[in-house]
């Protein structure tokens, strides 16, 4: 089943593109798009690198200088009336690099703050800039929204940023895409925080966690406190969940659309053949290194209003 992104994308990939004839859907979206009679034909450049596919492309030296690898399919699990498709996709082999480059440069980078502080007494070279950032975000995003007990939580923090990060910079390499692209992963990310803020706030606050949920002012007579109850209730809840929603819409618009604009501005340069070229060309490279800040940016705000949110949590115990 296409994800919400898929959809998303797909609308607007048509509007840039807007060929006056009609697009012969095919599987995955990955196929040439058939233009008009006697106007050659337009490749859709963009669906396929913003969308999910079975496939991967890799390089190759003939043109159109990529090949397509099927992924492995695997036979679809059923629990009771769902049935699930747990094949590996292209998202999912740039999750689990992004992960895999997560662990290997936090772990090879303490490793590397230990061996210095033997041998020179002080990290250096690569260790000692990542050390800095780390530093940064604890003591400025984690602990002055935490203030009580963010030492427990810096090390989910850290790991939602460089996880997001490295997820973020795999969709700008040549080949690569963009994880952080599909509504499913920021959503399940959003989920994963929503559990961690409410775990937060029950170990806190004990029974008063029920308060953030069932609204009873305390200061009112119960003919007024009944009413509120009832109104306020519904409100808390929907509270609760547009705190995940916010993060999942923010992370996946984002990255989305940067490549949507970067592609057509790509393609452009071959709408025009001619030296008016240049300048989306140019305006491409701009957009590109806008996205570079966009990927660090929208990993930092990610890690930041998680610790916003479980700091609002842990603080109504204080």
């Amino acid at each position: 089943m296409r994800s919400l992104g898929a959809l998303v994308a797909l609308a607007l990939s048509l509007a840039v593109l807007a060929p006056a004839t009609p697009l012969a859907a095919q599987e995955h979206g990955a196929a040439p798009v058939a233009a008009a009679e006697g106007a050659g034909q337009a490749v859709d450049i963009i669906t396929p690198h913003i969308t999910d596919a079975p496939h991967m492309e890799v390089p190759y030296w003939r043109a159109p200088f990529y090949k397509e690898v099927h992924l492995p399919h695997w036979p679809a699990v059923t629990i009771g009336p769902i049935t699930l498709d747990l094949s590996p996709t292209k998202h999912v082999v740039f999750l689990l690099l992004a992960a895999t480059l997560t662990a290997v440069t936090l772990i090879g980078t303490a490793r590397a703050h230990v061996r210095h502080h033997h041998t020179v007494g002080r990290p250096k070279g690569f260790a000692a800039g990542l050390e800095a950032v780390v530093l940064y975000l604890r003591e400025e995003v984690v602990m002055k929204n935490i203030p009580h007990g963010g030492a427990r939580y810096a090390p989910f923090i850290l790991t939602l940023f460089f996880f997001i990060l490295f997820a973020n910079l795999l969709g700008l390499i040549p080949y690569g895409s963009t994880a952080t692209g599909n509504i499913s992963v920021t959503a399940t990310l959003a989920i994963i925080t929503l559990v961690v803020v409410e775990t937060a706030g029950m170990r806190a606050q004990g029974a008063g966690y029920l308060k953030t949920i069932f609204y009873w002012p305390d200061d009112m007579p119960l003919a007024m406190k009944l009413p509120m109850t009832l109104i306020m209730t519904p409100i808390e809840i929907v509270g609760k969940l547009t705190k995940p929603f916010a993060l999942a819409i923010r992370l996946f618009a984002n990255m989305t659309a940067g490549h949507i604009v970067v592609l057509a501005l790509i393609g452009l340069i071959f709408t025009f053949a001619n030296l008016a070229a240049g300048a989306p060309l140019l305006m491409a490279v701009a957009i590109m290194v806008l996205e570079l800040f966009v990927a660090f940016l929208q990993a930092f705000i990610f890690a930041l209003l998680s610790s916003v949110f479980i700091g609002q949590m842990v603080e109504a115990h204080h």
